[in-house]
């Protein structure tokens, strides 16, 4: 396949097109208080989110995997994820104890992409374990909900959205503490094997 048609394969503009949404959303989350800005940033954050499901099951189902793909694929990931954590925060939708479920998540993402850069050094890859794919739909699951936040409060009761928002979060924050053990755990292993050696 040409290159130029590797570049732009339908996978990789989806995942061009996920980065392309973080600065939507954070525009859009600029002003927390304004209902159809936060009904806005959802939808352009779920669009963001279906592409994540996607481009890699079109790039494996049409074999138009590409070393493009693989590397951009979980930079868009972890930069939507980050964005709208560092945003939410930052309007107080995510506040108090909760601070440490978003501290945990985006801990987790810095931790595995360093490991995944050194073992992809070794040769080594890591396989997506099941837990992490649930990791994975939790936090998502769990940022649409904060993303709308009080604005949801048109479709449920007063202030459930949010709470199931943060309750998704601390959940996907336990699977994020148990996936990146695990990660951990396997990064070292290689890690003391190689200073062995």
């Amino acid at each position: 396949m040409p290159r130029r048609q590797k570049i732009f394969n339908l996978p990789n503009i989806l995942t061009y097109g996920r980065i392309a949404a973080v600065p939507a959303v954070v525009v859009l989350l600029f002003w927390p208080h304004e209902f159809w800005f936060r009904w806005a940033a959802l939808g352009v954050y779920a669009a963001a989110a279906v592409t994540d499901f996607f481009d890699g099951y079109l790039a494996r189902a049409w074999s138009q995997q590409s070393a493009l793909g693989r590397m951009l694929d979980p930079i868009a990931d972890k930069l939507l994820v980050a964005a709208c954590l560092v945003m939410l925060v930052a309007d107080g939708s995510i506040r108090s104890y909760s601070i440490w479920a978003a501290i945990v998540i985006l801990t987790r993402e810095i931790l595995v992409s360093g490991l995944r850069e050194f073992l992809a050094e070794l040769r080594v890859s890591v396989p997506v374990t099941t837990l992490a794919k649930w990791k994975t739909t939790a936090q998502l699951v769990a940022l649409g909900f904060l993303v709308v936040g009080d604005a949801g409060d048109a479709v449920l009761p007063p202030g459930m959205t949010v709470q199931i928002g943060l309750i998704l979060l601390w959940i996907a924050a336990l699977l994020t503490f148990v996936t990146g053990w695990d990660y951990l755990k396997s990064g070292l292993r290689h890690l003391i094997e190689e200073d062995v050696g």
